[in-house]
């Protein structure tokens, strides 16, 4: 489901929603904190006339998300309506693989028009970080990995992605080629090749899921493996 604001954007985003930068758009932003406020209100069983409040204020916040968007505050709120529970952050994990001083990334073939990416989601329930990460690149990539660090951990709306619906962190796992052997998974149905690309010759990034800032830091953490964990 994307959401874009007419002729002024037609951006791609995996999984979800999405609007253009957010400066510009601080509207979502207050959308997105009131719904995380409407959410953990219904979840903690309030009393009827505060239950009506806040369903209120989701009812806003949905019309406020989706205006001049390609969603109507309806199709908002159904998304919204299938939170449940105390409203967290979403976790999408990424796998950062090197091999000749090159990247592994993999072409977004069903969600974003055959841009590049590092192989990774959203993290399943049940699994640990470096698990969903692992899993994420085999099913992506093909190939076999292990988790050796953590290089960032990332708030979404704090760098040039374009906005989601829902505010999110993203984890970028450093990774080591358990085999130079490719094997494609047969269920993976949402990316298509798998390649190694140098830092000057990156192709088109799927924006929604990798900046190209994002990729250069992670060439400097290959360059000097002693830097610490990024985070915001």
């Amino acid at each position: 489901m994307v959401l874009s604001r007419g002729p002024r954007a037609n951006l791609r985003e995996p999984k979800g929603a999405v609007m253009p930068n957010p400066e510009p758009y601080p509207v979502l932003r207050w959308a997105q904190r009131l719904q995380a406020i409407a959410q953990s209100g219904l979840h903690y069983d309030p009393p009827l006339f505060d239950r009506e409040r806040y369903e209120q204020v989701q009812a806003l916040a949905a019309e406020m998300a989706a205006f001049d968007s390609s969603l109507s505050a309806s199709e908002v709120a159904a998304h919204y309506a299938a939170q449940d529970g105390h409203a967290t952050p979403k976790v999408d994990v990424r796998g950062v693989v090197f091999r000749d001083e090159r990247i592994l990334l993999v072409q977004e073939t069903l969600l974003d028009a055959g841009r590049w990416t590092l192989p990774g989601g959203w993290a399943d329930i049940g699994s640990s970080p470096a698990e969903n990460t692992v899993r994420e690149v085999y099913e992506e990539s093909g190939y076999r990995v292990r988790v050796t660090k953590l290089l960032a951990c990332y708030d979404r709306q704090r760098h040039a992605h374009p906005p989601h619906l829902f505010h999110s962190y993203k984890l970028f796992f450093l990774c080591e080629l358990e085999s130079d052997a490719r094997i494609p998974d047969p269920h993976n149905h949402e990316t298509g090749e798998a390649g190694w690309f140098a830092a000057n010759a990156l192709p088109e990034l799927s924006i929604g899921r990798v900046t190209p800032a994002q990729i250069a830091r992670f060439f400097e953490h290959l360059r000097w493996p002693d830097l610490p964990t990024d985070f915001d």
